[in-house]
C-alpha cells in the first residue's frame, strides 16, 4: 500500500489529479469487462480540466478507450490492458469517403482499443502492457484491430509502454505533429507503428519485432482527405527484427516460423511507405539495429516526393531480402491527375551488413522518364550469403512499374551487391561487398544511369567476372 501511494503521489505530482480506475468500478481480473469504467475515469479527468487516468497492477479488460485532450493514461508496474474479443465492445469503423486511396485500417480510426482524434496534450505512460490478444490481424475486418489510433492531434507522448500483439496496428498515429514515442517495445503481429503524415516526430530507444508486417514505417496517405507530407522526423537508437510473435518480449527469440529453405522471410524492417501520397521530407535515421528481418525500404509509389533524407550507423544480420531497397514507382493510388513523385537527396552512411539473402541484391530504381535523383552511399560493408550462378547474372529484371514494391518484383537480381536503374546521380565511396559462398554475378550492374562516381569500392567477384555491368550508363567515373 505505500509503495502504491509512492508511485500514485509521484503522479500526481507529474502529471496532474489521479483518477485510478478502480475508483470507477473497474476490477482487474482479467474477464470483466472495464471498458466504462475506463471511460468515466477519462471522463472525469477531462472534467477537471485534465489528469492522469491510473491503472494499477492487474489485467483490465477492455474494449474501445476514448482519449480527451490534456490526459494522460498511466501504467503501473504489473498492469495489462487486455483487449477483448468481443466485437460488440468496440466502437464502428467511422465513414471514409476517401478510403479507396488505402486499405480499410488506415481508413477507420475509431475500431482500435485506445483512439482520439482532433486532441491535444495527451500521453500513454508507464512500464505496464497493452495486450490486443482480442484485436484482429486483419485489415478489413469490421471489428477492433488497432492497439493505439491517432488521427488529427498534436503534443502526443508514448513511452515507456510494452505492446503485445497490436493488431493490424500497434500504434497508428495519422495527421499528428509534435508526437513522442520513446523506450516503448512492441512485439506483433502486423505493423509496429505507423507514423503516418505526422510532422515534428521523435522516435527513440524503441524495439519492435513485427515478423508479419514492418516495424516502424512512416506513411503519408490521403485518408484525412489531402495529401500531408510525413516531414522533421528523427529516429534513433531503435532496433527492429522479426522473431517468432511473443519471442521477443519472452526473451527467447526464436526463428521457427520463417527459417526453412525458400521462405519469404520476416518483415520486421524500417519502411518509408507504402503509402505514399504526401511523400516524406527531412527525415533522418541514426544508430539503429536491423536483426534477423528485411533491410531498410524507401518507397515513393504514389505520387508523393522523398527528399532530403540522411541514415546513417545501421548494422543489419541476417537479412531476409535486399539490405537497402530504393523504389520510385507509378502504383498511384491516389486522387486522378496526381503526377509521379520524386526521390532525390538521399545520403546512407555507415552500414555493416552481414548475411544477407543472396536472392536480392540492394536495388535503386526508378522506372523510364523518372529517375531517382543526387543518391550518396558511404562508408558500408555487406557481406552477401552468395552462390549466385552465370545464368542469374544474365537475368533482365521486369520494370513493373505500377506494382506493390517490394524486392521480389524484380525477381532474382542480375548482381549480387547493386543493382541500379533509372537513376540520375550517384556517388558510392568507400564501398566494401563481399560474400560468404562464391558468386557467379558481378557485384554491380547499372542500367540506364547518367552520373555515377565510384570512389575506393572494393568488390569481391569470381574469376572472369566483371566488377561492374553498365547499359545505357553515362559518366561513369572510377577513383581509387
Amino acid at each position: 500500500m505505500t509503495r502504491w501511494l509512492i508511485l500514485s503521489c509521484f503522479a500526481c505530482a507529474s502529471y496532474g489529479a489521479s483518477f485510478d480506475i478502480t475508483q470507477y468500478g473497474a476490477v482487474g481480473n482479467g474477464t470483466t469487462l472495464a471498458t466504462a469504467a475506463i471511460n468515466k475515469a477519462i471522463d472525469a479527468a477531462s472534467a477537471a480540466g485534465g489528469g492522469t487516468v491510473h491503472f494499477p497492477a492487474g489485467t483490465w479488460l477492455s474494449g474501445s478507450i476514448h482519449l480527451k485532450s490534456n490526459i494522460t493514461l498511466y501504467f503501473d508496474p504489473g498492469s495489462t490492458l487486455l483487449a477483448t474479443s468481443d466485437p460488440a465492445a468496440y466502437d464502428e469503423a467511422e465513414p471514409n469517403q476517401w478510403e479507396k486511396y488505402q486499405d480499410f485500417g488506415h481508413s477507420h480510426f475509431h475500431n482500435s482499443l485506445i483512439w482520439g482524434e482532433g486532441l491535444e496534450n495527451i500521453s500513454i505512460l508507464g512500464p505496464g502492457r497493452i495486450y490486443g490478444k482480442g484485436l484482429t490481424r486483419s485489415a478489413n475486418q469490421r471489428v477492433g484491430n488497432k492497439a493505439i489510433s491517432l488521427k488529427l492531434c498534436r503534443n502526443v507522448i508514448i513511452r515507456d509502454v510494452s505492446i503485445l500483439m497490436g493488431g493490424h496496428f500497434g500504434i497508428l498515429a495519422t495527421a499528428v505533429d509534435n508526437l513522442t514515442i520513446d523506450n516503448v517495445k512492441i512485439d506483433t503481429n502486423r505493423d509496429g507503428m505507423d507514423i503516418n503524415s505526422c510532422r515534428n516526430v521523435r522516435i527513440s530507444n524503441c524495439s519492435v519485432n513485427s515478423p508479419y508486417d514492418d516495424g516502424i514505417c512512416l506513411k503519408s496517405d490521403y485518408s484525412t482527405g489531402f495529401a500531408r507530407a510525413t516531414e522533421n522526423v528523427t529516429i534513433t537508437n531503435c532496433q527492429v527484427s522479426g522473431y517468432d510473435n511473443g519471442t521477443f518480449l519472452d526473451g527467447t527469440y526464436q526463428r521457427k516460423t520463417f527459417d526453412k529453405p525458400n521462405s519469404p522471410g520476416p518483415t520486421g524492417r524500417i519502411k518509408f511507405g507504402t503509402e505514399s501520397n504526401g511523400g516524406f521530407k527531412n527525415i533522418t535515421i541514426s544508430n539503429s539495429v536491423f536483426d534477423y528481418c528485411r533491410g531498410l525500404a524507401l518507397e515513393s509509389v504514389d505520387g508523393g516526393p522523398i527528399e532530403d533524407v540522411t541514415i546513417s550507423n545501421v548494422t543489419m544480420r541476417d537479412i531476409a531480402n535486399s539490405p537497402i531497397f530504393l523504389r520510385l514507382g507509378s502504383r498511384m493510388r491516389a486522387p486522378e491527375g496526381t503526377p509521379v513523385g520524386v526521390m532525390r537527396r538521399v545520403h546512407i552512411d555507415n552500414f555493416v551488413v552481414y548475411n544477407a539473402d543472396p536472392r536480392y541484391s540492394s536495388i535503386i530504381s526508378g522506372i523510364p522518364g523518372h529517375d531517382i535523383e543526387d543518391v550518396k552511399l558511404s562508408n558500408i560493408r555487406i557481406v552477401y550469403k552468395g552462390g549466385g550462378t552465370k545464368e542469374q547474372a544474365s537475368l533482365a529484371p521486369p520494370e513493373n512499374e505500377t506494382m506493390y514494391p517490394e524486392p521480389r518484383m524484380f525477381g532474382i537480381t542480375p548482381a549480387y551487391g547493386f543493382f541500379v536503374r533509372h537513376v540520375k546521380g550517384i556517388e558510392f565511396d568507400n564501398i566494401d561487398l563481399s560474400y560468404l559462398n562464391e558468386d557467379q554475378r558481378p557485384p554491380f550492374v547499372l542500367q540506364n544511369v547518367l552520373g555515377a562516381e565510384m570512389n575506393h569500392v572494393k568488390a569481391q567477384h569470381a574469376e572472369g567476372v566483371k566488377a561492374f555491368v553498365l547499359k545505357d550508363v553515362e559518366g561513369f567515373d572510377v577513383k581509387n
